[in-house]
């Protein structure tokens, strides 16, 4: 199984960004936590961050060709504005989980919305980065 983890906007800052939000753990730290619960349930994972929102895209459709069986995405600030993003996983119809580390819904009023929601097999958020953790095991499991 092949799953690709993607993230967006500023999550690169992990550990200097907002630490009372999104705690100290680096962007390093996250790929090594990451890379080591896909290895446990026997998972290959690949990396993708990027601040710009076509990169998202064309990482997005280029799983397509990759043969990848699912995505874990966080979308940053792109989940509150980006149809483009909801475009893309509806067009490549890959098992996609978006997650967020903080809980939007906890946040300021334009956070609530998630455009790329509605492509999602599920939504994790407010776990900190153990909800990527969540978003392996779900995908494991629905994938199986």
């Amino acid at each position: 199984m092949k799953i690709l983890v993607i993230n967006g906007p500023n999550m690169n800052l992990l550990g200097l960004r907002q630490p009372e939000i999104y705690g100290r753990e680096t962007y390093e730290d996250l790929i090594a936590k990451i890379r080591a619960r896909a290895e446990a349930l026997g998972i290959e994972v690949s990396f993708f961050q990027s601040n710009h929102e076509g990169a998202l895209v064309d990482a997005i459709q280029q799983a397509y060709f990759d043969h990848i069986d699912g995505i874990v995405i966080n979308p940053a600030a792109y989940t509150h504005t980006s149809v483009a993003l909801l475009d893309a996983v509806k067009a490549v119809q890959i098992p996609t989980v978006e997650v967020h580390v903080s809980d939007p819904d906890t946040r300021e009023d334009f956070r609530h919305v998630s455009f790329i929601r509605a492509a999602c097999l599920a939504t994790i958020r407010g776990h900190g980065t153990n909800g990527y953790l969540e978003a392996l095991e779900l995908l494991k499991q629905k994938l199986g």
